[in-house]
């Protein structure tokens, strides 16, 4: 049997990469086919990646001191590692600077919808780069699930 440190390990992978393909290509894309509210969609889907972005701070530092107790300096050797701060640096980059910015143009273009504002263009534009983002983070995601076992 796996002791606790591990499990959490792999826990912590399968929540947080299972977390962002779940919400990001499921959960939201049904929230905005099936709400005629795109505004009430689009406040719950932001939401729904609000808390994934947590989830994903809390399982990348988690994981990140795991591998760095387990293997010590040989870490930085390992392809895991690398992906697992690479995708927690585009989560916090999410989570403090693209989220934060796209929230203030939804603020400003109140109480219209954004959509049907002057701030269109730029939320739009937002919205792109909060999009790549995301499927780079869900992508690597893929790959740490392959290399979770690795050393």
């Amino acid at each position: 049997m796996r002791n606790l440190p591990d499990l959490l390990a792999a826990w912590s992978v399968a929540l947080w990469v299972g977390g962002l393909w779940a919400i990001g290509y499921l959960a939201a894309p049904v929230l905005f086919y099936q709400l005629d509210d795109r505004m009430l969609a689009g406040a719950l889907a932001g939401k729904m990646f609000t808390w994934i972005g947590w989830l994903g701070i809390v399982c990348g530092v988690w994981l990140l001191v795991f591998r760095l107790a387990r293997f010590g300096a040989g870490v930085f050797r390992q392809g895991f590692f690398w992906i697992v701060l690479v995708m927690l640096l585009l989560t916090l980059g999410q989570q403090f600077g693209i989220q934060p910015v796209i929230q203030q143009i939804k603020d400003q273009a109140l109480p219209q919808d954004v959509m049907q504002s002057l701030f269109r263009d730029r939320f739009q534009t937002w919205h792109g780069v909060s999009s790549v983002v995301y499927l780079i983070e869900s992508l690597l995601g893929l790959a740490l699930v392959a290399k979770q076992n690795s050393r």
